[in-house]
């Protein structure tokens, strides 16, 4: 019996993506379950699984768009049976034998093309796909490693002039590379935004010391008790919360001549992966402890390591932090994803000499940058805004005790 293999419906505002590469060739027996091929949208990457066992026919081709409901490959399960009658049995990856899964026969075009733009041993590359087989992730990430390692610098060779090797001058100069489908979105999105809004950022600075002190004190027992280390994130996302409970236009948006003011707290909170920048939303924050907020932000990441966020996960944003301190930033001016009214930019904790009850102190400083649309935020609400926000972390008892 042969079985179709969909694009299936994955959220309510997905019509299509492109099919960014199979992880399975055609002809290759599947497992139920098995993951088939990674589906690109504008909203993420997610690998989607076999329906049936049996045998791959593959009837689309990799970089294609797709529709919502298209079929792109077929499982035919009797094709499967005979061949499991008819052929000699051999050891599979999973049972100790690797080397098809790992000598270059088995790789995806996709695969063998970064192998072998890159020069690589697949043999060298862990494959954590289904048998130990090598996904474009897997070998991304060995791109990525090989570009870390810190060689020596070797002196340079003299290279040819471009005429008299016959090549166009300055041809080795650039390289074109297309744009992920969801780097395009994103783009196109950022540009939506700065066109369609009256963007304003205000600035302020926060002392770190008591979240940082009250973070080393409960370091231990918090993973203990809940699984999950204890970050930064929880702290903001709380005061944010808190904030906008306070000043409801930063959690409002414009649609028309109207104003809609949400009375829920969805907070994204933007990463950035190898395909582009992400915002998974934390949905409810407001009724959320500071544990399931980072067991959240922990789940997210992995998700998005293995290509495993939903699109629904990436959507419904009331307001959105984003933490640029994690990359070494000191400063910027986020921008609000649209049709948001605020964002929230974190940046690295530096000490600073300040002055504190007239003496010169060094404290773990952060500056904060809130983007907002003046529309219909005004200067004074954001001001107020950040240093609210700046008053609860400095005093996170605050939160705690819900003053």
């Amino acid at each position: 019996m042969k079985h179709k293999v969909q694009v299936p419906q994955i959220g309510e505002s997905i019509s299509s993506g492109v099919l960014a590469t199979w992880l399975k060739q055609d002809g290759d027996t599947v497992a139920e379950g098995d993951e088939l091929f990674e589906l690109e949208t504008d909203k993420a990457t997610l690998a989607i699984p076999s329906p049936a066992a049996g045998v791959l026919s593959i009837q689309v081709k990799e970089d294609s768009e797709v529709q919502v409901g298209q079929v792109v490959a077929a499982v035919d399960g009797d094709a499967s049976s005979d061949t499991a009658d008819t052929t000699p049995s051999t050891p599979s990856a999973a049972e100790g034998d690797s080397s098809a899964a790992s000598d270059g026969s088995a790789l995806s075009p996709a695969v063998r093309r970064i192998v072998a733009e890159h020069k690589l041993d697949p043999a060298a590359i862990k494959g954590s796909g289904p048998d130990g087989r090598i996904t474009k992730a897997d070998a991304l990430a060995a791109v990525s490693a090989a570009d870390a390692k810190e060689t020596p610098a070797a002196p340079a060779e003299p290279r040819e002039p471009a005429e008299a090797s016959g090549a166009e001058p300055g041809a080795d100069r650039q390289r074109r590379v297309k744009m992920s489908n969801l780097r395009r979105r994103v783009a196109e999105n950022l540009v939506l935004s700065r066109q369609n809004a009256a963007h304003l950022t205000t600035f302020n600075e926060v002392d770190m010391s008591q979240v940082m002190a009250l973070r080393s004190q409960h370091r231990e027992r918090f993973v203990e008790r809940h699984g999950v280390k204890l970050g930064f994130m929880s702290f903001f996302v709380g005061a944010a919360v808190r904030a906008l409970q306070q000043f409801e236009a930063v959690n409002a948006f414009v649609d028309g001549t109207d104003i809609v003011y949400n009375n829920y707290y969805n907070v994204g909170v933007a990463l950035s992966t190898d395909k582009g920048l992400i915002v998974p939303v934390i949905r409810d924050a407001d009724r959320k402890g500071f544990a399931d907020i980072e067991s959240e932000i922990l789940a997210f990441i992995e998700k998005a390591r293995a290509r495993r966020l939903s699109p629904d996960e990436l959507t419904g944003g009331t307001f959105t932090i984003s933490n640029g301190g994690v990359f070494g930033s000191m400063l910027s001016t986020p921008i609000p994803n649209p049709p948001q009214t605020g964002i929230l930019g974190m940046h690295s904790i530096q000490k600073r000499a300040v002055v504190v009850e007239d003496q010169i102190v060094i404290r773990p400083m952060m500056y904060l940058a809130l983007t907002y649309d003046h529309r219909i935020i005004d200067g004074k609400e954001a001001v107020e805004f950040l240093g609210k926000i700046k008053q609860l972390i400095e005093d996170p008892s605050r939160m705690l005790l819900d003053l």
